[in-house]
């Protein structure tokens, strides 16, 4: 989960009073496109439109597929358009400018999978919605990190010191567990998935926390002692991954809900075709590109089959339909 899109300009004005010939309704026809992409929320990148190819099927037609995400602007898409037209699919990435647009235009239909979000979010998504979207196959887990511009280690954050947390639900509550877990605060009962502020224990925790939108946590490092800030958005702010002084172990079962997933409609979990554009982002280049682009922080996950993957989904729905 990570960078929202840059909104596309919008198209330039027509002259007034067009000759009508077929350049001009094709001309007219692109426009409207790219006006009802725009109303949506998303749009196709251009750039990242794969070729027909010699691997396409004994008619000569490839078999399109359209992919959502709000981190359109990675260097692995490219690479995974290559691999995926090479087996005859034309892998159409289709950019959406913040997290809330991507699920829903999978439920309508309008994209045929997507690849944003984690299992937590998922999780969330599926019961507010009434939704059963489903994993298709597992990617990455990124590691949630506390930085400081002040404080070289954790031990040295003096009692009363201020860290701001994203405010989204999910991020906030990892966030908590994250500061519990560096001995800064204390959640009741030990915290859960769903943790917010208001499970502090004041009286036994060594920090205060001021949650903000989570686009702003880096910048808040200049006024307080320290911020947890998702990967995406320290990579933007240029932070060093190896400067953060403390952060989650994405490799252990706690890591679970926070498994990125390729993202499917129930109906459509056995797709032969979507399963194989999962299975491409798993080649070497691909995996090499993202690890590069995350300067290696994120972990590779590959050993979760969708029957592991609906398990976990499972079991963070139910706690969120109690929480409810």
């Amino acid at each position: 989960m990570s960078d929202a899109p840059q909104t596309p300009e919008p198209p330039a004005s027509l002259p007034d009073k067009p000759k009508r010939s077929k350049t001009g309704w094709i001309v007219g026809i692109a426009v409207a496109v790219v006006v009802v992409l725009v109303a949506v929320g998303a749009f196709v990148l251009p750039g990242l439109l794969s070729p027909k190819t010699a691997a396409a099927d004994a008619t000569g037609k490839t078999v399109t597929v359209k992919i959502g995400t709000t981190e359109q602007a990675a260097p692995y898409w490219p690479i995974l358009v290559k691999e995926a037209a090479k087996e005859g699919i034309d892998l159409q990435v289709v950019g959406f400018s913040d997290y809330t647009q991507a699920n829903p235009a999978l439920v309508d239909k309008q994209i045929d999978l997507n690849l944003f979000q984690h299992l937590l979010f998922l999780a969330n998504f599926n019961e507010s919605a009434k939704a059963d979207l489903t994993p298709l196959a597992s990617t990455l887990v990124v590691p949630l990190p506390l930085y400081s511009h002040t404080y070289k280690n954790v031990a040295d954050i003096p009692r009363g010191a201020k860290i701001a947390i994203p405010n989204d639900a999910t991020n906030q509550a990892r966030a908590l567990l994250v500061l519990q877990e560096a001995g800064l605060v204390k959640l009741k009962n030990g915290g859960t998935v769903l943790s917010t502020p208001a499970d502090i224990v004041a009286s036994a925790s060594k920090v205060t926390v001021l949650p903000i939108d989570a686009s702003q946590t880096a910048a808040a490092l200049n006024s307080a002692d320290g911020a947890i800030v998702n990967n995406n958005f320290a990579l933007s702010a240029g932070l060093d991954p190896k400067s953060a002084i403390f952060q989650d172990d994405p490799s252990k079962a706690a890591a679970q809900p926070y498994i990125n997933a390729f993202v499917v409609r129930a109906a459509d979990k056995s797709n032969p075709t979507y399963l194989k554009v999962a299975a491409l982002w798993h080649t070497p280049a691909v995996e090499k590109a993202v690890l590069a682009d995350s300067k290696n922080t994120a972990v590779i996950v590959d050993g979760y089959d969708q029957a592991k993957l609906q398990s976990v989904l499972d079991g963070l729905q139910n706690v969120v339909k109690a929480a409810q």
